[in-house]
């Protein structure tokens, strides 16, 4: 029988719909879940940066994770449980199991620049919940870089089952691999998504479907079957919206985005500033030229 891995496919790290009051819209995020769903994305990634659960309290964040499994199923659900101890990262990754998702998606310690024994530990005591672990690679936030190397080692002690990477070295794609070939490679920067696909990921832990799910999950299902001829004019209309999520400001462009095409997008907790004119006027144009295209 084939192993069921719930995170492959289209995964949306969701953004979090807030009240002009900053508090958490629950009923929002669980219409945009079902929505995501319905348009063809394959699940939901809850406080992921995107969701910006740094600045949620332990209520908030537990209630996200209920919320979304309401609304999809946990089948459907995969939280990110980033934390500064791997003692309450391995907190969230047991609530998520009592919740009924079956993976959780993990950074490498982040309170500091973890050396190798660090990262080893942390990754083991988190696997001890029993969910599925899926590595988050951020080294441009993380200060740490799981290289193909140290994921070839977690992958083998059983830790990780897939990595998100986010490095934006398509490179590694390959030698990851090569090491690891049971390791599943997630794109998680959504401007190098038709790189990692031609690799061979096995699914993309997504930004943009937030604003534009259908075109997202169109170029994804063209890009990793290879039908370059559907993927690669689609890839190119949207990349001037996928190349922010690859920017500080991608939580504020995406949720821009989302108010342009129609969804609830709305504003970000503090210390996350409003987009500059500048960088607001360059994200209206970019959504409104896919508006335009019939690419919402």
């Amino acid at each position: 029988m084939t192993e069921h891995r719930p995170w492959r496919g289209v995964l949306v790290a969701t953004a979090l719909p807030l009240n002009p009051d900053l508090s958490v819209n629950h009923d929002r995020y669980a219409e945009h879940c079902a929505w995501l769903v319905e348009n063809g994305c394959d699940g939901v990634v809850p406080n992921g940066s995107l969701g910006e659960y740094q600045v949620l309290t332990p209520g908030e964040r537990a209630r996200v994770v209920a919320t979304a499994v309401a609304a999809v199923g946990g089948e459907r659900v995969m939280p990110g449980v980033a934390a500064y101890g791997s003692a309450e990262s391995r907190r969230w990754a047991e609530h998520a199991a009592e919740a009924g998702c079956r993976s959780v998606m993990l950074l490498p310690p982040n309170a500091y620049r973890a050396d190798e024994r660090s990262v080893l530990a942390h990754y083991a005591e988190v696997a001890k919940a029993g969910l599925p672990v899926v590595a988050y690679n951020n080294p441009v936030d993380t200060k740490v870089d799981l290289v193909p190397e140290l994921l070839a080692r977690l992958h083998g002690e059983g830790h990780i089952r897939a990595v998100k990477e986010f490095s934006g070295d398509v490179r590694r794609a390959y030698r990851i691999a090569e090491l690891a070939p049971d390791l599943d490679l997630l794109a998680g920067a959504d401007d190098v998504l038709l790189e990692l696909a031609v690799a061979g990921a096995k699914g993309w832990v997504a930004g943009y479907p937030n604003a534009l799910p259908r075109a997202s999950v169109e170029l994804y299902r063209a890009a990793v079957a290879g039908d370059l001829q559907t993927a690669l004019p689609l890839y190119r209309q949207l990349h001037p919206l996928l190349r922010w999520d690859s920017r500080a400001e991608f939580v504020q462009a995406i949720k821009l985005s989302m108010d342009l095409v129609g969804r609830h997008g709305g504003p970000c907790r503090p210390p996350r500033a409003a987009l500059l004119p500048e960088q607001e006027a360059a994200v209206r144009a970019a959504t409104e030229k896919a508006l335009a295209a019939g690419l919402a």
